[in-house]
């Protein structure tokens, strides 16, 4: 078996297309599918197999893939061996984050890796549904992901590390009827009108729920994804909404009010995430460590474990 087989299984397995994974390894889709073809052969067993528009590994297929990540894993310790504090001390890493923990972090990372004599970063926002996070490890060394609490593990194919976990809290503006409490329950939330997210993206189903113990429907008034687009329309209007705890920059809305529910305890977790060979290098581990200081920082800060008054 070669590397170059093992590695289109992978790329398969991780994009769900012989395209896609064509794409990622700039060759042709020809090259992957006779890559694909000539490492089943080998095998004696078909590896792969069509699942509507997606290109799916049979059980054969997954073993084989996680044995081809083990086998890169082996390749990234031997080549870190040798080269742990020359080449790849200086070697860029890719960081990848969603768009609130983007702006809460990566100034913040940039300081301390600088600080302390780490690689270069290369930073990236990514707006995607908590299902896509795990593709973009294909793409970038480190990527911060989120997730609700109670939903789904992150997908064997990637290593997680736990950063935190954040939790949401209802926002409303100062002058809001709820403004003054102190916490809420879904009770208390009857009749008011929603700003959520786009379809498919985790916090809808959280304000669902909230609807469903309220006995009623949640009434979404708009979508929008960006928290901080959010906060401005929710700070100055009559909408409510969910909004993370510590990511949500306290400086830029004076007149948003942050109100924990105290039932259902929402909340997500926040991840960093990479794949099993990136994790081996030097670089990357000096990243995620200073990521790990960079958001103790955020929750730490003064009134950072807890909802202020208002958002200062």
């Amino acid at each position: 078996m070669e590397l170059g087989q093992l590695r289109a299984l992978r790329e398969v397995q991780a994009r769900g297309s012989i395209a896609a994974a064509a794409q990622a390894l700039r060759v042709t889709p020809s090259s992957v599918s006779q890559q694909l073809s000539a490492l089943a052969r080998r095998a004696g067993t078909a590896l792969t197999y069509r699942h509507g528009r997606r290109t799916a590994l049979t059980p054969a297929g997954l073993a084989l893939a996680r044995a081809a990540a083990e086998v890169e894993v082996a390749m990234a310790r031997a080549e870190t061996a040798v080269q742990r504090f020359t080449d790849d001390a200086g070697a860029p890493v890719s960081v990848a984050a969603f768009h609130s923990a983007g702006l809460a972090l990566f100034r913040r990372l940039e300081q301390a890796v600088a600080e302390g004599g780490g690689p270069r970063l290369a930073f990236s926002d990514e707006d995607v549904a908590q299902q896509g996070f795990a593709a973009l490890t294909a793409d970038y060394d480190v990527v911060v992901a989120h997730r609700l609490a109670g939903s789904p593990a992150w997908p064997e194919t990637v290593r997680a590390t736990a950063l935190a976990f954040e939790p949401l809290d209802v926002a409303v503006g100062a002058g809001h009827r709820l403004a003054r409490r102190k916490s809420l329950v879904p009770a208390d939330l009857r009749g008011e009108q929603w700003i959520s997210v786009h379809r498919g993206f985790p916090l809808e189903g959280a304000i669902e729920l909230i609807g469903t113990l309220a006995g009623e429907d949640a009434a979404i008034a708009h979508r929008i994804n960006e928290f901080f687009v959010a906060a401005s329309v929710v700070e100055r209007g009559a909408c409510v909404s969910l909004m993370p705890r510590y990511t949500v920059s306290r400086s830029c809305f004076p007149q948003l009010v942050l109100v924990p529910l105290r039932a259902p305890a929402l909340g997500r977790h926040i991840d960093i995430l990479a794949r099993p060979e990136a994790m081996e290098r030097a670089g990357v581990q000096h990243v995620i460590r200073a990521l790990h200081g960079a958001m103790a920082a955020l929750v730490n800060r003064p009134g950072g474990g807890r909802p202020p008054a208002t958002i200062r």
